[in-house]
């Protein structure tokens, strides 16, 4: 699967590391983006610096030479992770100002997978009105809402809480946390 990334500057940085640290770069063709405030969090919230996998490709946001800006080459599935407000509005509207939005915009077009994961409280009429323009066009909207019924003891599982479901999204396979179970007859 030929996947992009994309790192916003909305604080989580740790969901798309833990994302990143979950898909094998050796089975899958995977690219990173990030938005021009990604870094500048990322260096607050990940004091190592973001950590890529031997064959990951990264891209700068204003090279419009990524080969995902055009839709005669979209990849097979894009993650907007964490996802910042500035960014979905952005998306939501078509304003394809950058290479991140405008592979976004691709996504859409191209009614390829798209999954966004906002990472934002408390939401805005505006934030709401967004959210149903980028369902109704397609987008998979996937908040950074952790699960606790398996009882993360770490800062890093409860963000893998979040992570595997963006893993089931993209259809590849995981172990990061356990499967709601059926009750016991």
């Amino acid at each position: 699967m030929k996947l992009l990334i994309a790192i916003t500057g909305a604080s989580g940085s740790l969901y798309a590391q833990r994302l990143l640290d979950n898909i094998d770069a050796q089975e899958h063709e995977v690219h990173v983006i990030l938005s021009p405030y990604a870094g500048q969090v990322m260096a607050e919230e990940l004091p190592d610096g973001l950590r890529l996998q031997p064959g990951v490709h990264q891209h700068g946001a204003r090279s419009m030479h990524l080969p995902f800006a055009s839709g005669s080459n979209p990849p097979d599935a894009m993650v907007v992770i964490p996802c910042s407000m500035g960014t979905l509005g952005r998306i939501a509207h078509g304003l394809s100002s950058d290479a991140l939005l405008r592979c976004a915009d691709v996504m859409l077009k191209e009614r390829r997978r798209l999954v966004l994961v906002p990472r934002e409280t408390p939401l805005s009429l505006i934030h709401v009105k967004n959210f149903e323009l980028l369902l109704l066009a397609g987008a998979t909207l996937l908040p950074a809402n952790p699960s606790y019924y398996t009882r993360p003891s770490t800062v890093e599982a409860v963000v893998d809480t979040v992570v595997a479901r963006v893993l089931d999204h993209l259809g590849i396979p995981h172990r990061l946390v356990a499967r709601w179970q059926d009750e016991p007859e």
